[in-house]
């Protein structure tokens, strides 16, 4: 099992967030998951894909221009990688994403 933390921050002018909601602006889940998937890569040091997201829970919502940090667990021989997010000390999702090698 291998540990790796990759930081970020979303920008309130990132295209993602053109009514996402307007007023009470946050981060949509998928953008959040898109990092982690990224770290991932990052982590391995090659490109994988998503094959599954078995397991997620949004527990707070994050917001653009917040600092947040993904700490990933990675299970190599089980092409899997558990996940928290962490935003000022909360924690803003967690969950496992499953992976295979790109062809």
């Amino acid at each position: 099992m291998a540990d790796h933390t990759a930081a970020g921050v979303i920008a309130p002018e990132h295209p993602c967030l053109a009514g996402h909601f307007p007023g009470e602006p946050v981060v949509p889940a998928v953008v959040l998951l898109d990092f982690a998937a990224r770290a991932l890569n990052d982590a391995l040091g090659r490109r994988v894909r998503l094959t599954a997201v078995p397991a997620v829970k949004f527990l707070h919502p994050l917001r653009p221009g917040q600092m947040f940090s993904v700490d990933l667990q990675i299970d190599e021989p089980r092409r899997s990688a558990r996940f928290t997010a962490q935003a000022t000390g909360v924690e803003v999702a967690q969950g496992r994403l499953e992976y295979a090698d790109e062809p």
